[in-house]
């Protein structure tokens, strides 16, 4: 038992930790299904793009208050640097769906293509088992953390999957050229490629999330 350990079982833990990290896998979810009413058809690009933001501004938020109460903290619940590390990457993944919807906008994706959707749902997914899985750190159920982090890593390969024969149809499509019969043009090439590997960028944050949780899992369960 290291130093830490025993200083964290002499001394009152701050447990309000908890309700940052909480708060965050919760706005993370609340983008995402922000971002689900543009694959549904349910709001414009524009429209979803308020909608993310207005979730990304509430995680930067509690990423502030976080950093600033571990600034006056000894003892945390669990080391600072994890605490410290698991809302760097839940704020990530709110960053990088904001990007996504920020992209459609800028490059005019008026309706997302059937991969761009099938990516925005296991975002949705991703997020929602986080959202899960967060709680149980406070509640200490270690078992249920590392069988969601499996989960997380299933649902990226699918989402890894998605990408890959989007991006490869899409260059199959386009390979005759932009000004050749038939063909896709360049600039319907490089804006759906960037808006997936947008989305993609999202969901491969949320299997970063599943390591650190199962590593937590592994550390103290």
């Amino acid at each position: 038992m290291g130093i830490q350990d025993v200083i964290r079982l002499l001394l009152p833990r701050e447990d309000h930790f908890y309700d940052f990290l909480e708060k965050q896998a919760t706005a993370a979810y609340d983008g995402a299904k922000a971002l689900e009413k543009f694959a549904t058809n349910g709001t414009t690009a524009e429209q979803a793009r308020d909608q993310v933001q207005k979730f990304e501004h509430e995680g930067d938020r509690i990423v502030h208050a976080m950093e600033e109460a571990l600034a006056k903290t000894f003892v945390t619940p669990i080391d600072r640097e994890d605490l410290q590390k698991l809302s760097s990457e839940l704020d990530t993944v709110l960053d990088l769906t904001n990007g996504a919807i920020r992209a459609c906008v800028m490059l005019g994706v008026e309706k997302p293509t059937d991969p761009m959707k099938k990516l925005i749902e296991i975002i949705v997914r991703c997020t929602s088992k986080i959202n899960e899985a967060i709680p149980k750190l406070r509640k200490h159920q270690y078992g249920e953390i590392v069988e969601a982090a499996r989960e997380l890593r299933k649902i990226e390969k699918e989402a890894d999957t998605i990408y890959r024969e989007a991006v490869s149809s899409l260059f199959r499509d386009g390979s005759g050229g932009p000004f050749r019969e038939g063909a896709v043009d360049a600039r319907v090439i490089i804006r759906e490629k960037t808006v997936l590997e947008d989305l993609e960028n999202a969901v491969d944050q949320c299997d970063s999330i599943a390591d650190i949780l199962a590593n937590l899992a592994v550390k103290h369960g």
